[in-house]
């Protein structure tokens, strides 16, 4: 059973959510916040495993709710739910710890997919759409130079293997683990099992944000 907080100023927003997400057998809603403040409080207290998150709300907005909850070091993980002509909330989201990101006016089953993708550890957003938010995200992460530009002294990387390193490279270029598999030539169990390793290696939540790891340690750069 995923649990699932619901943080949204609107509620007839809110009400929509439940409804669709109270039809599904594996998913339970444990709580309803109209702003950023009720959203951490209520993280805290519930401990949900998804917190579907609005960015728009007075008060604490989306995105310190986010970084608060990521920072509070549970498990919950969240999704936040943004529009793309806004791509200025869709980076600090990823920088305060998202776990992903999806429209507004997603359909219902794209929506629910990206639920238990989040709540399993997985991004959700598409890789391509990844790629495109990292290259413009990118343009403003400091420029290394001197011994910062020797990779092997970052800690977050100096865990990886070689193989290990290539992989986290080619998520950060917005492969999808069938496509690692097919162009490298491994079994995709094998590249579930080399992610799973770069994650708890190099503490990253999640794909999303072993992304801003291959960004941020200049493993990838944008195009």
């Amino acid at each position: 059973m995923t649990t699932v907080l619901i943080v949204d100023d609107q509620p007839m927003q809110r009400f929509g959510f439940r409804m669709l997400l109270e039809s599904q057998d594996d998913m339970e809603v444990v709580g309803e916040a109209g702003n950023g403040s009720e959203a951490v409080r209520m993280a805290a207290e519930l401990h949900p495993d998804v917190a579907l998150m609005d960015i728009r709300m007075p008060g604490l907005d989306g995105i310190e709710a986010t970084r608060r909850i990521v920072a509070a070091g549970d498990r919950t993980r969240v999704l936040i739910l943004t529009t793309f002509d806004l791509d200025e909330y869709a980076y600090a989201g990823l920088r305060a710890g998202a776990s992903g990101f999806l429209i507004k006016d997603a359909l219902p089953e794209e929506l629910l997919a990206g639920i238990r993708a989040v709540a399993t550890g997985d991004a959700v957003v598409a890789p391509s759409l990844t790629r495109r938010l990292l290259d413009a995200f990118a343009d403003h992460l400091p420029t290394r130079t001197g011994e910062e530009s020797d990779l092997s002294r970052d800690p977050r990387l100096a865990a990886l293997t070689d193989r290990e390193r290539e992989i986290l490279t080619v998520i950060g270029q917005g492969w999808t683990n069938a496509e690692i598999a097919g162009r490298l030539h491994l079994a995709e169990s094998t590249v579930k099992t080399h992610v799973g390793r770069i994650l708890s290696k190099t503490g990253a939540r999640d794909r999303v944000q072993a992304v801003i790891l291959a960004y941020d340690t200049k493993l990838v750069s944008p195009e």
